[in-house]
């Protein structure tokens, strides 16, 4: 596994650049800087030193893949940890806490155990911002390169159009060719969401927006993470900043193949004729009329504040990002289900969004579709096709797979979960302990109960935090790379 190692090696050194914004920022506001200097040190100092040791990365393929995927996503979030337990912070002193907010930020979830988020230091805010700006890029480049190349629940026949280069070409010039198609248009979005938020605050439009939350919430909304560095999410901004919101969270769970087709080559026609697009705007749409009429049956929003408060929090949890603008914890019976449901759907496939994807959803609706068909009609032959691009039937069945296990590690983990917090006294409904382990899952972020969109995870127990930690990282992954790598033949010559 030399090959493999080198490889990770030359990725996570590259890691340590991203210290160094945190620092100028630390440096600008007057704050300890050494917190964020000795992490890149150490991670430069990791990363060389498992270069040089190693060698032949140039030669890594798909099986050496899934250890690479794997492994650069773990030390990532292991060594972002190390500012928050160098900073002091009382909130993040524990290793698994500091851990935990790691894993989340750049997994993209979201989840937190913070209490008290206004109390961190600027720097300190804005890294937790940047880990899931840096996790977003990072997903981009996976979802539509890595992934699809390791045949990851079905995604070899469904992005085959959006891979660059050919099937055999090497995990590493893939990951190139990727990041030289995409980046552009990340950092694209970025910039505009900037340039909107902050123009919301130099003009008056919002009061309560600042330049810094401009650039921490573009940091977030992109990747669809939902860190934010107000104690309340998104509650405290005008309407004219939530709405602007809608439309960076709706983009960042569309897929940037899509969007960069759709913008970059300025082919408009073809968000229409995307399959995928065309439920996902219509799931958000339903969802949030669901929504916005129970809030407003029931006595809890009227008018206009009713229908943004529905679509925010809808658009949010669809695409996995975690914002919030109304503590929805306390709102109806029938919004709770329909926001659930949301967590478990997820947005397009080769967007930052987390969770099994929509695509996927659909594919086996059609499966299903066919299948009963066939049983009326044995002597149909009926291909499964996305947007007029037939699935093969390897494909279907890695699709299949992948749903049932999901569903099966969602099950197994909230089990554990309840088990650890019955343990130590703390109470979690069954509902609750499924909530959570499905946001985490799902990369979504916030649950129910103590640990809803205002609220933290932090009264969960430390093995329940662990048990969260490793599905945020297993969700992230989209779970096979991790089975692989814990099966005997795959440590086989």
């Amino acid at each position: 596994m030399s090959p493999a190692l080198n490889l990770v090696g030359a990725l996570v050194k590259w890691f340590a650049l991203a210290f160094l914004f945190p620092t100028a920022v630390a440096v600008g506001y007057g704050e300890p800087w050494w917190p964020f200097v000795v992490p890149g040190l150490a991670v430069a100092a990791f990363g060389v030193g498992l270069e040089r040791v190693t060698s032949g990365k140039e030669r890594v393929g798909a099986r050496e893949g899934y250890l690479v995927v794997a492994l650069v996503w773990l030390l990532v979030a292991v060594f972002g940890a190390l500012p928050y337990l160098l900073s002091g912070e009382e909130q993040l002193a524990s290793p698994v806490d500091a851990l935990f907010e790691s894993m989340s930020g750049f997994t993209t979830t979201g989840s937190s155990v913070l209490t008290d988020i206004p109390a961190l230091d600027n720097s300190l805010l804005m890294w937790r911002q940047f880990t899931q700006w840096v996790g977003g890029l990072g997903i981009v480049v996976l979802a539509l390169a890595v992934l699809p190349r390791l045949r990851v629940g079905g995604r070899q026949a469904l992005f085959r159009a959006e891979s660059p280069g050919p099937e055999l070409e090497t995990l590493s010039s893939t990951i190139r060719n990727t990041a030289r198609r995409f980046v552009w248009l990340y950092l694209g979005l970025t910039v505009a969401e900037v340039v909107v938020l902050a123009a919301f605050a130099w003009t008056g439009v919002d009061g309560a927006m600042t330049s810094f939350d401009a650039v921490a919430h573009a940091f977030s909304t992109i990747p669809t993470g939902g860190f934010s560095p107000r104690g309340r999410s998104i509650e405290e901004f005008g309407a004219a900043t939530q709405w602007a919101l809608v439309v960076f969270m709706a983009l960042g769970g569309t897929s940037f193949a899509l969007l960069y087709l759709g913008i970059a080559r300025r082919k408009p026609g073809a968000f229409l004729r995307d399959e995928e697009f065309r439920v996902y705007v219509a799931l958000m749409v339903v969802a949030s009329l669901v929504v916005g009429l129970e809030l407003a049956s029931a006595g809890i929003a009227s008018g206009e504040a009713a229908v943004r408060e529905s679509v925010f929090n809808t658009v949010s949890l669809v695409t996995t990002t975690g914002y919030a603008n109304a503590d929805f914890n306390l709102w109806t019976g029938l919004t709770t289900y329909v926001l659930v449901g949301a967590i478990f759907v997820s947005a397009s496939a080769g967007s930052t969004s987390g969770g099994i994807k929509l695509v996927r959803h659909l594919v086996i609706a059609k499966l299903i579709r066919r299948e009963i068909r066939q049983t009326v009609h044995p002597e149909l032959v009926l291909p499964i096709r996305v947007s007029g691009s037939p699935i093969d039937e390897q494909a279907l069945r890695a699709i299949v797979v992948f749903a049932f296990l999901y569903v099966g590690i969602a099950t197994a983990a909230a089990l554990a979960v309840m088990a650890d917090s019955a343990a130590v006294g703390v109470p979690v409904s069954p509902f609750q302990a499924i909530a959570a382990v499905g946001t985490n899952l799902g990369n979504v972020g916030p649950g129910f109960g103590f640990a809803g969109p205002m609220g933290s995870f932090d009264p969960f127990g430390d093995v329940s935090k662990c048990v969260l930690i490793a599905v945020m990282w297993l969700g992230r992954l989209e779970i096979v790379p991790i089975l692989v790598l814990l099966s005997r033949s795959y440590w086989r010559n």
